[in-house]
């Protein structure tokens, strides 16, 4: 069941109704989930299920289902297994034979959607929390930003959104981005600009860097992308490259032998293989 992510008066009245008639509350947090329960006055038993027990955690769950009980699960806030756990239970549950019922209501990824004003997206993909290596979040940035037709959905903690927003100014810095801070909550900001200007933005009040984040890439005009699509050949050449290189090398053999912007081709290069990937 879906639980505020922030506001409280957030909780639907449907879910309100179903943890009055449920016999137990499995939530990813017990203190989380008991405060909940205190809000509106009911007293249930709590079972914690979290990423790092949620295996277990289902097995206890399915032995209550057996016994007769109705339980629900939420986690800490928003919908069940979107960046949370969850996943594992349904999955679970259903081989088990029992019927789940989703509860829809509050999603920090479909408020952030709403509110960013994307006119230009194709749809929108969800990214979530990139790699914490910077390594592999370079690399999984560029790839998120190569997908320019779609709205790009990423979360980020408190401790990281500074890093993350300079890379976005370094990759992508024409990319108008917003940046949604502690939404639903009393601090609550959203801010839409070109990812250039948000490194700055940021350090210009410290408590832009405070609470959880959720930012919007915006797709690229279609305009903007027909002006910097590459070349026929270009993309021929890379193409034949990249079947016996390396992606950075045959990117740069490419872009010698075409002379066609490298960023291009190597956005174009991450787009040719994560298609190839989902082919396989």
């Amino acid at each position: 069941m879906a639980t505020p992510i922030g506001n409280l008066a957030d909780l639907s009245l449907r879910a309100i109704h179903c943890l009055g008639l449920v016999d137990a509350l499995a939530c990813e947090d017990t203190r989380q989930g008991g405060a909940l329960l205190r809000h509106l006055g009911l007293h249930k038993p709590l079972l914690a299920l979290h990423q790092h027990n949620e295996r277990e955690a289902s097995a206890a769950v399915l032995a209550r289902l057996a016994a007769g009980e109705r339980v629900a699960y939420a986690s800490d806030a928003g919908t069940p297994a979107i960046s949370d756990p969850g996943a594992v239970l349904v999955r679970e549950a259903v081989a088990a034979g029992y019927r789940v019922l989703p509860l829809p209501g509050p999603s920090s990824a479909a408020t952030a959607l709403s509110v960013a004003g994307d006119t230009q997206a194709q749809g929108f993909a969800f990214v979530g929390f990139l790699p914490t290596k910077a390594g592999e979040r370079r690399t999984a940035l560029q790839s998120v930003l190569a997908l320019e037709a779609q709205s790009q959905l990423l979360f980020e903690a408190p401790h990281r959104i500074v890093e993350l927003i300079s890379l976005l100014a370094e990759l992508g810095p024409e990319r108008r981005v917003t940046v949604c801070r502690e939404l639903t909550k009393q601090f609550e900001q959203v801010h839409t600009a070109e990812a250039a200007t948000l490194p700055a933005w940021m350090a210009a009040d410290a408590q832009r860097q405070r609470g959880e984040f959720v930012l919007v890439l915006h797709a690229r005009a279609p305009q903007a992308l027909a002006e910097d699509a590459l070349p026929a050949e270009a993309l021929r050449v890379l193409r034949l490259l990249m079947a016996e290189l390396p992606l950075k090398q045959a990117v740069a053999l490419a872009a010698q032998i075409s002379g066609a912007p490298r960023n291009r081709l190597y956005d174009a290069g991450l787009a040719i293989k994560n298609g190839a990937n989902a082919e396989d």
